[in-house]
């Protein structure tokens, strides 16, 4: 009896001693925190910009092509015989930041953009439930379309857009945005119109399959243009996802792909009609080192 009382002692005593040292080890070693990532599959959720960045080093070449109305009808092949284009190359200076610089037909428009990622949405030890970029913009309009004898000067060609990005991945079939938007014109049409127009941005992904997501997005403007007729741009599509590239196919009742106007200068009643069809595509290529 007193060697197995003596037996169960030492095994009490073995016993505690190691469970205090794997508390100790589990109080010292790292917990484990992972980073969410493609919440989108490409850097737009459909006009607008998604959280998403390019890797540090990645050069992106982007298309942008948006036809007539649809409801043009058949003498003008439903909208297809007229087109906006964006052309744009953008860059992922670091993987948190990335710089773009674009051409639209429409208005004969120039834009330089700047997103930078504040917070990337993580699980596990510290986690945050969604990710936050800030995106700002500014265009320069060169369409000719004022008297001579009035030329604007170069500022005034200026306007500007400040956005925060909010969006989290509820889960891999379902990711959620939320865009508070801020755009200044140094010049409007009539003293009826603010020079500063806020809006708020609503976009969506819903997974289909491996490669093939539903994006909708939506943007309320609070204070619109007094001086048109304007309405609140909306946008339904689906990204295709090939290899290099992210193709988008977009139903929209924005003629333009510029924050500033699509936002600001949509003018057209998506469900009487006043749709354009259009698309993004992308190709991506490693123009650097992606050094950790």
């Amino acid at each position: 009896m007193k060697n197995i009382l003596i037996i169960v002692l030492l095994f009490s005593i073995n016993s505690t001693f190691s469970q205090d040292l794997i508390d100790i080890l589990e109080s010292e070693s790292p917990k484990q925190r992972n980073f969410v990532s493609s919440t989108f599959k490409g850097t737009r959720i459909l006009n607008g910009h998604s959280i998403e960045n390019r890797k540090k080093g990645t050069l992106e070449f982007l298309i942008s092509h948006r036809f007539g109305r649809i409801n043009q009808g058949i003498d003008e092949l439903f909208g297809l015989d007229q087109s906006n284009i964006r052309f744009a190359f953008e860059y992922g200076l670091s993987d948190k930041l990335m710089l773009g610089l674009g051409r639209s037909s429409f208005n004969k428009t120039y834009d330089g953009f700047a997103k930078y990622q504040l917070i990337k949405q993580s699980k596990g030890e510290k986690s945050f439930p969604f990710s936050v970029s800030l995106f700002e913009s500014v265009i320069y309009r060169t369409l000719k379309d004022y008297d001579p004898a009035n030329k604007p000067n170069f500022n005034k060609k200026l306007a500007y857009t400040s956005q925060l990005l909010i969006a989290s991945k509820i889960n891999n079939a379902l990711s959620l945005q939320i865009t508070p938007t801020y755009i200044h014109n140094n010049s409007v049409r009539t003293n009826d119109d603010s020079h500063d127009i806020f809006a708020i941005g609503f976009g969506n992904r819903i997974k289909l399959s491996k490669r093939v997501t539903l994006n909708t997005e939506y943007f309320y403007t609070i204070n619109p243009l007094k001086s048109i007729d304007t309405k609140n741009s909306l946008a339904i599509g689906i990204d295709i996802e090939t290899g290099g590239h992210v193709f988008q196919l977009i139903l929209s009742n924005s003629i333009t792909m510029i924050e500033r106007d699509f936002i600001t200068e949509s003018t057209n009643d998506f469900f009487k009609g006043g749709i354009h069809f259009g698309f993004n595509i992308s190709r991506a290529f490693q123009a650097g080192r992606n050094k950790k």
